[in-house]
């Protein structure tokens, strides 16, 4: 008895496969593991037009032959027919997504040249003619040398036809250009063949691609996202500031009810001087923290922010990364816990350890209150030029050193620690559209309350402890009360280690409680000075007007330094210890942080201070 035939299904990611390997076998389908790898293996019993029962898998979805991650691995043995235990494919089908076909070409390429019996289900032509894409099925066969059948998996369309040029399948002999090619050969002839099989293209699906020849370009796509990047930074203080005026307003209007209908007392000086305007002056930055992600949310809604993926991967790869750490790099700046948890996506153990150990020094949304008070204090709101304010560009400047930093010490870390190469990146690029704005709403509002409720549990506990260990013991007449405080006592000792890098007291209590979350820092200081206040004036004063009246310029740059490089909270390092499976790679993390945040800070202020600023 001859053996069962075995047909695979081979292709990219998305280009709708399982739907495809579904529609043909059924419920005649199996799923168990390769033998020695968690990747699923999934096979189905297939009728052929002729009655031949085959077998039919659908492999991993793979962008090359030369694997980077185990899903392409298992792809690329199963049809070269290397891997152990598994029946080389009598026939290869090749699915391509219709509507990414440049793409998916690059790929079809590589199998095509490996010679076996081949067929291709050019699928979801369905969606591409709805996107106004229609193409030439036949000039694609005469180009690739192999049958094209175009099929909609999903609605069960050119199903027949696929079993019929299945059945039919022999020896390949693909057309003349398909040999085996370099990439840069493969993408170049995937163009030309893409090009040629148009038969009409809207006006739409024409000015989408001329958008990707210039976001994409090498040289003017960086140039774009710096710009775009500046526009946001920008924004965040050019737009908010009306919306953070009306919040500390309404900061103010309670401390003055609170002043008085409430006895004077403990209690009411917990009330306005620990809770109004500790977690009071972290609140009134809201408005910041909703237009960074309204940008950030629209950047991705719109298809631009993988782009934005593609253009990092130069550079990524400059320092032994891949374009994979940039996802979980960019989910940073929201927060660093959920960009180390996107890590698992990552391969190579050491790109992913390299990832989470710089995943810190993206600027998250925690920092902007820092930023946001001390650039207000210190930085004069004035233009630099046209639409360019010079509080927006400090602000942008502490971004990229934040990114400069990270891709130094990735550079430092994988050529020692985490010693390796890069491994390859590729991506399938979603479609340009228009931001739903429900999407966008519900995105911002979702932002919004982690933020309101972060200033309602962590910062408002952090902000009740500061102000206890603030307000005892006691001071005695005529003695500071934050001297006399078990916190300011806890804070002298601590100024003695950060004294030569230009911090007071005041800067070395607020990087304690600041390990909690990042926002603690402007609670904290502005708790110690409505404490430390002697007179009625004095508690009115907004924090940025105490902060300039008890702070120079270069302590204030110092201050910003350190919080460029300082490590995140302790619930970052909780999730390090979690990701890495011990305490060796957060204390690693801990250590060279701390090292880089003292030694920026120190080298701000000295600078800054020799410079006569």
């Amino acid at each position: 008895m001859s053996r069962q035939r075995k047909v695979a299904l081979v292709g990219n990611p998305n280009a709708g496969k399982s739907a495809l390997f579904n529609a043909l076998t059924g419920a005649r389908q199996k799923i168990a593991n390769y033998p020695g790898v968690t990747v699923e293996r999934k096979s189905g019993r297939f009728v052929l037009p002729t009655g031949e029962p085959v077998e039919m898998t659908d492999l991993p979805g793979a962008y090359s032959l030369d694997a980077t991650s185990p899903d392409e691995e298992v792809t690329s043995k199963v049809v070269r027919g290397h891997f152990p235990g598994e029946a080389v494919p009598d026939v290869l089908v090749i699915v391509l997504d219709a509507s990414n076909l440049e793409q998916h070409l690059v790929f079809a390429q590589e199998i095509l040249a490996l010679g076996k019996p081949t067929v291709i289900a050019l699928n979801m032509v369905d969606l591409a003619e709805r996107d106004g894409l229609v193409l030439d099925a036949t000039l694609l066969e005469q180009e690739l040398g192999v049958r094209v059948v175009p099929t909609v998996a999903v609605r069960r369309r050119g199903l027949s036809d696929l079993a019929e040029a299945i059945a039919s399948a022999e020896m390949g002999h693909p057309g003349p250009g398909i040999t085996d090619l370099s990439l840069t050969e493969r993408r170049v002839a995937a163009h030309a063949m893409a090009e040629g099989a148009i038969l009409s293209e809207t006006r739409r699906h024409r000015m989408h691609a001329r958008l990707d020849r210039l976001l994409l370009n090498p040289w003017i796509g960086p140039f774009v996202l710096c710009a775009l990047l500046f526009v946001v930074f920008q924004a965040v203080f050019a737009w908010a500031t009306p919306f953070a005026d009306g919040l500390e307003a309404g900061v103010g209007w309670l401390t003055d009810l609170t002043i008085k209908f409430m006895p004077a007392g403990l209690v009411r000086d917990l009330v306005t001087d620990g809770i109004l305007a500790g977690v009071g002056s972290v609140v009134v930055f809201l408005p910041q923290i909703v237009i960074l992600f309204a940008f950030i949310l629209a950047m991705e809604a719109s298809g631009y922010m993988a782009r934005a993926a593609f253009l990092m991967d130069r550079l990524m790869s400059s320092v032994g990364l891949s374009g994979r750490s940039f996802i979980p790099l960019l989910s940073s700046f929201a927060c660093a816990i959920p960009g180390i948890m996107a890590t698992r996506s990552i391969s190579d153990p050491k790109d992913r350890l390299t990832t989470i150990l710089i995943a810190p020094l993206m600027t998250c949304s925690a920092r902007l209150p820092v930023y946001a008070v001390i650039i207000a204090a210190f930085i004069p709101n004035r233009s630099v030029g046209w639409g360019v304010g010079l509080q927006g560009l400090v602000l942008f400047a502490l971004y990229v050193a934040g990114v400069i930093g990270a891709m130094v010490v990735a550079l430092v870390l994988r050529r020692s620690v985490t010693k390796g190469e890069a491994s390859g990146f590729i991506m399938e690029l979603p479609k340009y559209q228009l931001p739903r704005l429900k999407d966008m709403a519900i995105g911002l509002w979702q932002r919004a309350w982690i933020f309101l409720r972060r200033a309602g549990t962590i910062i408002f506990t952090v902000t009740v402890v500061l102000w206890l260990m603030l307000n005892f013991p006691q001071a005695r007449p005529g003695e500071s009360q934050v001297d006399a405080s078990v916190a300011g006592k806890v804070a002298n000792g601590l100024a003695f280690v950060v004294e030569p890098i230009g911090f007071n007291r005041d800067m070395a209590l607020a990087l304690i409680p600041a390990m909690a979350a990042r926002e603690v820092a402007v609670s904290s200081l502005a708790t110690t000075y409505a404490v430390d206040a002697t007179d009625e004036d004095q508690q009115a004063m907004e924090l940025g007007d105490q902060l300039k009246s008890r702070w120079t310029l270069p302590m204030a740059l110092a201050f910003l330094a350190w919080f460029v490089f300082a490590p995140q909270c302790m619930s970052t390092i909780a999730v390090t210890r979690r990701e890495t499976n011990g305490w060796k790679w957060p204390v690693f993390m801990l250590a060279y942080l701390f090292g880089l945040a003292y030694i920026a800070a120190g080298l701000t202020f000295w600078v800054a201070s020799a410079i006569g600023l």
